[in-house]
């Protein structure tokens, strides 16, 4: 069975993907530069709106690349324990050094952090082109699923990628497609990859953009047509 988290950055999104039947939501804000941290106010009402569906919230305190320096990771660590106390069942995260791998130190203090709860590393992944090394390494750290678009914008046009991560993975953690998701495309994308996640937003423009940023919504008619 497929199962599909829905990237959602309000209430109305998260009672959205529960109605159609996603397993899970990451939760965010500010998708247009890949998604930020959303407030604690937000995360409590996301929670309260699931209804027991798993809300992972997405810790990133910044646009831009995912590499985090000491100040940046100490508020991650704080977000991390905020947001778990809120009843979050995963956080989502990705510190990256300098050179594009993994901050394992600073992932397996938020591994700690987690305790029974769920770590997702992001795309922070694609970063690494050493795909087998870099599942290595999340394996190692008890990382519990990696969100990949194949390092290219679309996840339909980074099958290659996927798949060598699926065969790394060998069924230690699991690899989740997300980026670009097409519903018409998900069979195909499923058969060339072996993934069984997938991760998309599933949205639709509510209103354009007149100075002030285009308006979207969740919507249930696309949920509808990767969730069944």
């Amino acid at each position: 069975m497929l199962r599909v988290e829905v990237a959602v950055s309000d209430v109305d999104g998260v009672r959205v993907a529960r109605e159609a039947g996603a397993h899970r939501v990451e939760l965010c804000v500010a998708l247009e530069v890949g998604g930020l941290t959303p407030s604690l106010a937000l995360v409590e009402h996301a929670v309260a709106a699931a209804e027991g569906m798993g809300v992972h919230v997405l810790l990133r305190s910044r646009p831009g690349d995912f590499v985090v320096d000491a100040a940046e990771l100490d508020v991650t660590l704080r977000d991390a324990e905020l947001v778990l106390a809120a009843g979050a069942a995963g956080i989502v995260v990705g510190p990256l050094l300098a050179g594009g791998r993994f901050d394992l130190a600073a992932m397996a203090r938020l591994r700690d952090l987690a305790g029974d709860a769920q770590l997702t590393a992001h795309r922070g992944f694609d970063v690494r082109t050493d795909v087998e090394d870099a599942v290595a390494d999340l394996v190692e750290v008890g990382v519990d699923r990696i969100l990949t678009s194949g390092g290219a914008a679309s996840a339909h046009d980074g099958v290659e990628r996927i798949a060598r991560a699926v065969a790394a993975a060998d069924g230690r953690l699991t690899v989740m497609a997300g980026g670009g998701i097409r519903p018409e495309f998900v069979d195909d994308l499923v058969a060339r990859t072996g993934i069984a996640d997938v991760h998309l937003s599933g949205r639709s423009l509510v209103a354009p953009d007149e100075g002030f940023g285009a308006r979207h919504r969740t919507d249930p008619a696309v949920l509808a047509r990767v969730i069944r």
